[in-house]
């Protein structure tokens, strides 16, 4: 599932995205801001969808996820991604994402993602 996530994040198909999404999909990042500190943005789903949607032909985004540590108690899972992100090959930023997945009557469902960012302290 977080695979065909990032599949269809990759090629800009976000019908493949929402396909493994709840339909209120939640997105947080946190981050540190040089100006203001520790902060934490929020986002809808279906605004990140839109995001993606209005992507740039010639933007390329990549995010390479570096290993899956999945954790699960019935209806509910976690998953952790440590990840680099790239733009045109160029490294961006890098992380950790927090997905919240849910079995739902339609099968396992991304609920929420949280990621955090980081920039200039990444390991390629």
């Amino acid at each position: 599932m977080i695979d065909v996530f990032f599949d269809g994040f990759h090629k800009g198909d976000t019908t493949l995205m929402r396909s493994v999404m709840v339909k209120n999909m939640r997105m947080q990042t946190v981050y540190t801001s040089t100006d203001e500190g520790n902060k934490i943005t929020y986002m809808r789903g279906e605004d990140f969808l839109n995001l993606i949607a209005s992507r740039p032909a010639d933007a390329v985004w990549k995010e390479k996820l570096k290993s899956y540590d999945i954790q699960i108690d019935g209806n509910l899972a976690t998953v952790w991604t440590p990840y680099s992100f790239y733009v045109n090959e160029q490294l961006a930023h890098c992380g950790a994402n927090a997905f919240t997945i849910v079995n739902t009557n339609d099968g396992w469902k991304i609920y929420s993602v949280l990621d955090s960012r980081r920039v200039g302290k990444c390991e390629e």
